[in-house]
């Protein structure tokens, strides 16, 4: 079973994200198991209480931002083996890399597909799966990744289309 944390200012995209990720099943054996977080000083509390291999998150919002988050995560070593993905509107090429070198796994640009989003939620959980095995190797998408102080990995393929989702909270957001 994977175990998910979608942390999101937005209730809408929170909703939106925890539907298509039950609708969808993501292609793995078992159930999917979803805690949703408000914010990053929200995440920070839900993190403790239980292991979970992906954290989905936006950047901007009120508290601890996304890449707050990322970088607590990424310093720890309870969580150092965790996957991460950026969803958010805030898609401009050095905010993309910036949360890549902090970090993250992925980054996928709002809007997106439920597709898309599937896709990069399967990604992160087998890239960390590989990482987490000792003698696997990298996923091709991790070579020069993040973690071994090379280039970092490369974005979920998705058009970046700049359009607000109306009363999803999200205009000016990200």
């Amino acid at each position: 079973m994977a175990r998910i944390l979608i942390v999101e200012d937005s209730p809408a995209m929170r909703a939106y994200v925890r539907s298509t990720l039950e609708d969808c099943v993501l292609g793995l054996a078992g159930d999917v198991d979803i805690v949703e977080a408000m914010n990053g000083f929200d995440a920070l509390r839900l993190l403790p209480r239980g292991a979970f291999d992906l954290v989905i998150t936006d950047i901007n919002m009120p508290d601890i931002n996304g890449l707050e988050l990322i970088r607590f995560v990424r310093q720890s070593d309870r969580y150092r083996r965790v996957g991460i993905l950026i969803i958010s509107t805030q898609a401009a090429e050095r905010d993309i890399q910036r949360g890549l070198r902090l970090g993250a796994d992925r980054f996928l640009p709002k809007p997106f597909t439920p597709e898309a989003l599937r896709d990069a939620v399967v990604a992160c959980l087998d890239g960390r799966a590989q990482l987490a095995e000792p003698d696997a190797p990298p996923p091709a998408d991790r070579e020069g990744g993040a973690d071994d102080g090379g280039a970092p990995p490369a974005r979920a393929p998705e058009p970046v289309t700049r359009t607000k989702q109306p009363g999803s909270g999200e205009e000016g957001g990200g």
